[in-house]
C-alpha cells in the first residue's frame, strides 16, 4: 500500500515561546511522505505564493491546519492562506474541483480547559462550534474534513499529561501514513485524541 502524504501547514506568530507546540512538532515522525511547512517561516511578510501553496496542496492527500486557539479561531496568516490559496475555480466552485477528496483536519493549542468550551463554561461553545468555518470551507472545497486534535489547558499542563498527548500524535500520524482514513469518524469521537486510542497503533 502506497502511504498517505500528510502536509503540515504550522502557523504560530510565537512559535519560539510556546514549548508545548515546540514538543508536538519535534515528535512529527521523520518520513518522506510528511511535509512540515511553517507559513509564518516562509512568509514573514505575508507575501503567499499562491502556486506554491496550490501545487503543495495537490502533492498531499492530507493536510493539518496546525495553529494555536487564537481569539476562538486560527492566527492572521492562516486566515489569509485561506483568503488567497483556495481559489474560486480552483479549490472551489463550478471548476474548482482540485481538492476532491483530499482530507483536512487541525490540530490545535489552546490555553482553556475543556470544560470552558462548552454551553454552561465561560467560552460559550465547543471547540466544534467555533471550527464549524473551518468545516464549512471544507465542505466547499469539497475537502473531508474530521474532528481536531486538541491539547487543551496549555498553561498548566502536567509533564505526564504533554507526555501522553505527545504519544497520542505520534500514534496518530503514524496511523495517517499507513491506513485509510475512515469515514464517517463516529460523532461519539468529538476529538481525534479520543479516536486513535481505540486503534492500538504503535503501542
Amino acid at each position: 500500500m502506497i502511504p498517505n502524504k500528510i502536509l503540515i501547514l504550522f502557523a504560530h506568530p510565537l512559535f519560539e515561546k510556546s514549548q508545548i507546540n515546540k514538543e508536538l512538532v519535534q515528535a512529527i515522525p521523520n518520513s518522506e511522505h510528511i511535509t512540515f511547512h511553517d507559513l509564518y517561516e516562509a512568509y514573514p511578510e505575508f507575501d503567499i505564493d499562491i502556486q506554491k501553496e496550490q501545487n503543495l496542496l495537490l502533492a498531499h492527500d492530507l493536510i493539518i491546519w496546525h495553529h494555536p486557539m487564537y481569539w476562538f479561531s486560527c492566527p492572521p496568516i492562516l486566515k489569509q492562506w485561506i483568503d488567497l490559496v483556495l481559489q474560486h475555480g480552483w479549490a472551489y466552485g463550478k471548476e474548482g474541483k482540485n481538492l476532491l477528496g483530499k482530507t483536512v483536519f487541525q490540530v490545535i493549542t489552546t490555553g482553556g480547559g475543556q470544560q470552558h468550551y462548552c454551553a454552561t463554561g465561560k467560552n460559550n461553545y465547543t471547540v466544534l462550534e467555533l471550527l464549524a468555518p473551518f468545516k464549512q470551507t471544507a465542505k466547499i472545497c469539497n475537502m473531508n474534513y474530521l474532528p481536531p486534535f486538541v491539547i487543551h489547558g496549555t498553561h498548566k499542563i502536567t509533564s505526564d499529561e504533554l507526555k501522553n498527548h505527545i504519544h497520542q500524535y505520534q500514534q496518530l500520524l503514524n496511523y495517517l501514513l499507513e491506513y485509510p482514513i475512515e469515514f464517517p469518524i463516529h460523532e461519539s469521537f468529538p476529538y481525534l485524541n479520543d479516536w486513535i486510542k481505540t486503534k492500538h497503533h504503535g503501542q
